[in-house]
Formats: C-alpha cells, structure tokens, sequence
C-alpha cells in the first residue's frame, strides 16, 4: 500500500509480534502511539499522522491479527485486550521508548484501558477516539455483566457470515449491504461522507486476518438466546464482555494519565444502541426471538464509558469530553480539522 511520503513505513520484531509500524516526525521528539480499530489497520492514521505539528514522534503499528502482522501471532481470547496491550508495551520497549501519548480509535481503545491498566507509568496521556466500552463489546447489561453466564451474543458468532466470506474472496465491491465498502460507507463514518483515499482504507481493512483463529474467530454454541457464545481466538471474542477480568483496573491502579475522550454525535457503532449488538438488533427485530430487555438490554456503551471516566475523576484523574455533531464513528477522518484542534491542544496542555 502507498503511503503519504512523510511517513514510513518498516518493520519491526519484538520479542511477541513482527509487524508493520509506520513513523513520522523526528524520531527524537515526543512520542505518540496511534493503535487503530477492528476491520483496520495503521494506514487509518496516516493522514493523522502527517497533520501532526512538529516536535513530536508518530508511532502506528498494525495490531496482532491486522494489516501485516505476522499471520501465525493469534489472539487469545481469553486475555481480554492483553495480547495487544503486551505487544504495545514490547514494540516500546523495542524502540528504547519509555512513555508515550496515546491514542486508541474503536477497538484500540479497549486496548488503551487495558494499557494505562497494566502499564500506568507509560503513558503520558490517553486520547481516546470513539473507544469501546471499558467492559467489552456486547450482550451485558449496565454494569458490564454477560446477559448470560456464557456471554451468548458477543463474539465471533455474531459477525455476519456473508460479510466474512465477501472479505476472504477480497470482493470490492458494493453489489449488497454485506460488502465491506458498503458496511464502511454506511455505519463506520456518517453517510454521504466517504474518505478521499477510500481504496487504501478499504485495501487494509481487507487485509483483516479471516478464519476461525483469527476474524470473527470461533463460537462455542449456546442453549442462550441467540445460539452461540463467544470462542476464545480471535480478536472479535478477545471484546467479550466475558473476558475483561478487570474492566476498571485503569481506575483501581491510581494511574493519573491526563484522558480526553473524542466521539461524534451520531456513532452507531459504539453507542448505547449499538447497530452491531445483538441486545439492539434483538430489538428492532433484526434477530428473531429475542428474550426482551429484562433479560438483554441493548448494552449501554457511552453511559458505561461515561460511569467509568466519572470513577476515573473521582479518585484525582482528569478528563476532557469532545463531541463533533454531524459525526460517525471515525472523527480523525470525518472531521479533521476540529479533531486536530483537539488532539493537538490536548497534547501541548500535557506536553
């Protein structure tokens, strides 16, 4: 894939993970980290990157599972967002960086929870962009609870079939809704917008890893509404609500990284109606037999997220909320300028 020239792009071998890492600015200015989203990859943040003022070190790898990381590295599920949140801290290590800015984008910023959890003293603050919900991504109630014991509705099993093999065929096109130019187009950033280097995005979005180990990853059936729980490869079931053992350990911690939260107005995927969660599909009646709200709500995302950065500043952290109306998911693409506003006085404020 081409990339803007101001950046590069090598790679790089830590002691957990070969992958592609893309670089811009002077490597001996202040580091930040971008850590992309799920159905993406670092070529998402390339423009982001190269709008950066001077004086700082971009850093954006491809995730285990995603873009060019070696294909044999999988996910094990059941560490949550710690295979990714160790690979980050050893690709740091790696490149002799000790603490970084932060910025995570969807599932990226799962991964930054686990992160300033199990890493507090890296990080010199934490953007976080439309992030998932510190407690996983789907089919739990308010307070991050499974709807049911085996967590069925999150995971691999809920990821639709014919989008799965409309990407391992590398089909491009737009011919049904479950083409992946059209689920991009349609509920990743807000319609009639479309990014001018839509083919590169949509070229490392393809180059998802697919298959049973890795996306959407294996399924365990269920006798629970609706038939299947999560497995325990893949990235997909690493979000399971089931596997966050300490959803709020960024809190429990006492890390004090300054956090600034970015999301647009009219997201649909990470929200407290989630168009990819089974509990709101169930109720529109997208999926049949649904148990009802009582048994499983449609998760509560940006209040779980807000009830956790609330926790957050109670115990001494400081945190910034941004909201771009008019916006989907991706602010960095769909409203640059503003986004760069924000980010970059965030980051002079706690240079």
């Amino acid at each position: 894939m081409t990339i803007p020239a101001i950046l590069d792009a090598r790679r790089i071998a830590t002691d957990r993970l070969e992958t592609r890492v893309l670089t811009c600015g002077d490597p001996a200015g202040m580091p930040v980290v971008f850590v992309h989203g799920n159905l993406s990859a670092a070529t998402w943040w390339e423009e982001t990157m190269a709008r950066m003022p001077a004086g700082y070190f971009c850093i954006a790898p491809d995730l285990r599972a995603y873009g060019e990381a070696d294909p044999a590295a999988k996910v094990d599920a059941t560490r949550g967002m710690r295979d990714f949140s160790d690979d980050i801290a050893a690709l740091m290590r790696t490149m002799g960086i000790e603490a970084a800015h932060m910025v995570g984008h969807s599932l990226g910023g799962a991964v930054l929870w686990q992160f300033l959890a199990d890493y507090p003293g890296n990080l010199l603050s934490l953007t976080q962009v439309a992030p998932g919900s510190p407690y996983g991504f789907g089919a739990c109630g308010p307070d991050g609870t499974p709807c049911f014991p085996d967590n069925a509705g999150a995971g691999g099993g809920a990821v639709n079939p014919d989008l799965i093999a409309l990407m391992q065929a590398g089909d491009r096109g737009e011919a049904t809704p479950n083409h992946l130019r059209n689920v991009l187009n349609t509920y990743v950033w807000k319609p009639p917008f479309v990014p001018e280097r839509i083919e590169e995005i949509l070229t490392s979005a393809l180059a998802q890893h697919t298959g049973d180990q890795d996306y959407p990853g294996d399924f365990t059936p269920s006798d629970n509404w609706p038939g299947m729980a999560p497995g325990t490869l893949g990235p997909i079931n690493a979000m399971a609500p089931v596997y966050q053992s300490d959803p709020l350990g960024f809190i429990r911690t006492g890390a004090r990284a300054p956090i600034l939260w970015l999301r647009g107005a009219d997201d649909p995927v990470v929200a407290d109606g989630s168009l990819f969660d089974m509990g709101t599909l169930g109720s529109l009646g997208a999926v049949p037999g649904w148990p009802g709200a009582e048994t499983f709500p449609p998760q509560p995302m940006i209040a779980q997220t807000e009830a956790a950065l609330a926790a957050y500043e109670a115990q001494g952290g400081s945190v910034e909320r941004v909201v771009f109306p008019g916006c989907g998911h991706t602010p960095y693409l769909e409203k640059p300028a503003a986004f760069d506003e924000a980010l970059h006085g965030f980051l002079a404020r706690h240079g």
